[in-house]
């Protein structure tokens, strides 16, 4: 590596632009739900709005989930002004010095029933045309290993829309279930992360990332290529999320993040969906808390606080606050949501509005139009909101779990909802909430569950009248096909059958439940994402495992066929070398907590020989080691150093209990869980104890940095990717919504400062004996580059080797073939190098 390699990024991010009004002439002003949308003007000639968004995408689904990642609007270029930093020279391997931006600290929290929704968006979006670049099936040097995902069904069920990288960028295509032939609709090189064909076949929407960073677009496609354009994401400052389509395909819902203006006063603010007897929204952690919400079963008493301020929203409202904006801070975001017309041909609907939220997505609009499903909240506190729309109250709120952010939907006379939620229970499960007439909640009931895991994916069909489950057992996905009954006064055995049920939620009579229910063979181990058909016995699914790359998959009748566009098991890897199957382990910890984890060994090593290892730890904190296939392992095997990917305390799939384990002073036992899980597989006599490495992303390198600190003799040597180094630099400079919600995961940067300090790995930097390879995407405004600078910088100054490899055109996420090439090679190379010496 050239160690002397600059590359003169001015800053973690770009600042963003002052926010302007763009109603005027040429854009329609946005209507509320429930009025009448007046026709859109013509814009003027060569009218477009400048630049790529420089805000992070407002859904916080976060990365990780539902793609090819190591593990999971793009228009004209934008003026130099509006992009990315200026490189020195385009290698994809530099030495980058960057400041973080500052922190805005985070809005209120979730809270109890409703009042009526904020006042007037900011703005609405404004469609933008774009040049067609559909491109023919064929490409030049196509990827032979390339990975299909996140399908989406057209109305007949036999076509489908996905992400695909055989170009070697995630890019848009479709192709039929059951024929080999497959178009690319956008050849544009911007990373595509969601998609979604619309009920009446006439669009596809689907969200970019420009330039592979964490600010993103909603555009929209004809499934032949034509009239793309952009709905949402090209005002400057802006930053816009993929929402559920209208049942009957005439709009789209976005979400959109901006600066709030200047000097709009927390009294007057955009903030609330508001609602009365909100309760604090962060209070200071005690020695010894490890609590969140109350909502599960929690390791130690609930973070007591000084009683929050009271603001007013709307008529009369209280909602809760606590002194969120210091004077030097710049405001928080503003999240809004609009239902669209991709012809443009009326005006975009306003839903709703929350300033400083960390979270805000339309989830479905009931068939009516009445009433809308909104998920809202940062992780760990998410819940379920429904909007009438003729007057913006909200009815309802219900908890939901945290992962994939698709959490329900209505039935089809919209008084029954379904929804994936933990609300007082450890694992998810699916419940089904019955409405009153006006949207309030009348009964709450669990309608299938299972004692031993949760609910990962949940799918309704077309006609809402059933469902396609997917459970986490233990990190294989279990695939099951229910239909549901809207009204029914018993339960059915279902999803519970032979299996011990938790207790039921004791609540009235039970308003709703499954039917008929089938379980569905799965040809590899984990559902990444459920499309479901007209056909409710033929849904299409995205898989991945051990043994292959991501797919797709059709399932008539239950029978899984891969589609032909799909790559074949047989070419999950170039060469002769075959995938190694993990075994799943269970290290116990120090405290007694049972952990989880998944070894790979090294091929042609013999059973009794202790062997180099690498400890490879996941991001989240509550993702979860899936038994898939990971490049990046692949590479480490082939080098013949085994790979143990652990789940310590704070992953998901295990409850909820596990999850909160890590919360507050907790983490210490997260990151002493590291060196447990190392002793485990000494013990076992599988790794080496003088041959150990650390690696992990995003918080796994958080936990490799500080693991090489806590542990100093423990480890060789590390390598840490998109980790944060130091919290109070990290609050600084993330994004607003990442901080908001990280906060109710780490501790406040204000009033948990000494925790926080205490949990930094630069706080300990004097300890870093192991040389360390820190890498990092240019773009990524998630973790700021200069997280893994100060950390390198720190350990050069010390006299430790320390190299800092960051990646062009890549944010959070590594997503182009060319640059996840260049790092797992690159961290092979390192950890061979310091572990075979």
């Amino acid at each position: 590596m050239a160690a002397d390699a600059r590359n003169p990024l001015t800053g973690g991010r770009a600042p963003l632009p002052s926010t302007t009004s763009r109603t005027g002439p040429g854009r329609p002003a946005p209507s509320r739900a429930g009025a009448a949308a007046q026709p859109a003007a013509a814009p003027p000639d060569g009218a477009r709005p400048p630049g790529p968004p420089a805000a992070d995408g407002p859904d916080g689904s976060g990365s990780g989930t539902n793609g090819p990642h190591p593990h999971a609007p793009e228009g004209p270029p934008a003026p130099a002004a509006d992009r990315a930093p200026a490189r020195a020279a385009d290698g994809p391997h530099t030495h980058t010095l960057t400041d973080p931006a500052s922190w805005a600290p985070e809005g209120p929290p979730p809270g109890a029933e409703a009042g009526p929704l904020s006042r007037a968006p900011l703005a609405a979006p404004e469609p933008l045309p774009l040049p067609d670049t559909a491109a023919a099936h064929d490409i030049p040097h196509p990827l032979i290993a390339h990975g299909c995902w996140y399908p989406s069904a057209d109305p007949s069920g036999r076509h489908v829309a996905f992400i695909c990288d055989r170009a070697g960028v995630p890019q848009l295509w479709t192709g039929p279930v059951d024929g080999p032939e497959a178009q690319l609709l956008d050849s544009d090189p911007d990373p595509v992360i969601e998609v979604s064909w619309s009920p009446d076949g006439r669009w596809i929407a689907y969200t970019t990332a420009p330039e592979g960073g964490e600010h993103t677009r909603v555009l929209c496609v004809r499934p032949d290529g034509s009239g793309r354009r952009i709905l949402a994401g090209a005002e400057p400052g802006s930053s816009a999320h993929l929402g559920c389509w209208r049942h009957d395909g005439s709009a789209v819902a976005v979400t959109v993040a901006e600066p709030t203006p200047a000097g709009v006063e927390e009294n007057e603010t955009d903030a609330a969906l508001s609602r009365a007897g909100a309760g604090p929204a962060v209070s200071s952690h005690p020695p010894g808390w490890a609590a969140r919400d109350g909502r599960a079963l929690l390791l130690g008493g609930a973070p007591p606080g000084p009683p929050a301020r009271s603001f007013t929203i709307g008529p009369g409202r209280p909602a809760a606050a606590d002194d969120r904006t210091g004077r030097d801070q710049p405001p928080p975001l503003t999240l809004s949501t609009y239902l669209v017309d991709p012809e443009s041909a009326s005006a975009p609907v306003f839903l709703s509005s929350e300033r400083g939220a960390a979270t805000l997505r339309v989830c479905d609009v009931s068939r009516d139009g009445r009433l809308a499903l909104l998920r809202r909240g940062p992780r760990g506190r998410r819940e379920a909101l429904v909007v009438r729309t003729d007057d913006l109250r909200v009815t309802c709120t219900v908890p939901v779990a945290d992962g994939d952010p698709w959490i329900g939907g209505f039935a089809p006379d919209g008084r029954t909802l379904w929804l994936r939620s933990d609300h007082g229970r450890e694992f998810a499960a699916l419940y089904a909430v019955r409405l009153d007439p006006h949207g309030g909640r009348q009964h709450l009931t669990v309608a299938a569950e299972r004692a031993d895991c949760g609910l990962e994916l949940l799918a309704l069909d077309h006609d809402g009248r059933g469902a396609v489950l997917s459970w986490n057992a233990r990190g294989v996905s279990e695939l099951e096909i229910l239909t549901l009954e809207a009204a029914t006064g018993t339960s059915s055995p279902s999803s519970a059958a032979g299996r011990n049920p938790a207790p039921r939620t004791p609540e009235a009579s039970r308003p709703a439940g499954p039917g008929a229910s089938r379980a569905v063979a799965l040809p590899h181990e984990v559902v990444t994402r459920v499309a479901p058909t007209r056909d409710p016995d033929a849904p299409v699914v995205a898989l991945s495992g051990s043994q292959r790359r991501p797919g797709v998959w059709w399932l008539p009748q239950g029978t899984p066929l891969r589609t032909p566009w799909s790559s074949r098991d047989e070419d999950v890897a170039p060469g002769s070398r075959t995938p190694v199957r993990p075994v799943a382990m269970r290290p116990v910890a120090r405290d007694g907590l049972t952990l989880g984890g998944w070894y790979y060994r090294a091929p042609g090593r013999s059973p009794g020989e202790p062997a180099p290892c690498v400890v490879h730890l996941h991001g989240g904190p509550e993702e979860q080691e899936r038994p898939e296939f990971s490049p990046v392992y692949h590479e480490l095997l082939g080098r013949g150093l085994d790979v143990f990917a652990p789940d310590v305390r704070g992953s998901s799939g295990y409850g909820r209990s596990y999850v909160d384990a890590d919360l507050g002073r907790g983490r210490f036992a997260a990151i002493e869980d590291v060196a447990d899980c190392a002793a485990h597989v000494v013990l076992a006599g599988l790794a080496d104890p003088r041959r150990l490495a650390v690696m992990g992303r995003s918080y796994g390198g958080y936990l490799t940095m500080a693991s090489l600190v806590w542990h100093p003799e423990l480890f060789r040597t590390g390598v840490a990717v998109c980790g944060m180094s130091d919290f109070a630099t990290f609050f600084a400079g993330t994004e607003p919504w990442i901080a908001q919600s990280a906060a109710h995961k780490y501790g406040h940067p204000e009033r948990d400062r000494d925790l926080l300090r205490a949990l930094s790995p630069m706080s300990r930097i004097d300890e870093l004996r192991a040389p360390v390879l820190a890498v990092h995407g240019e773009h990524d405004t998630n973790v700021p580059p200069g997280e893994s600078e100060q950390f390198v910088r720190a350990a050069r100054e010390r006299g430790v080797e320390a190299e800092l490899l960051v990646l062009h055109h890549e944010g959070h996420d590594f997503r182009r073939a060319d640059n996840r090439r260049l790092f797992r090679r690159a961290a092979a190379d390192w950890i061979e190098r310091h572990l075979t010496v």
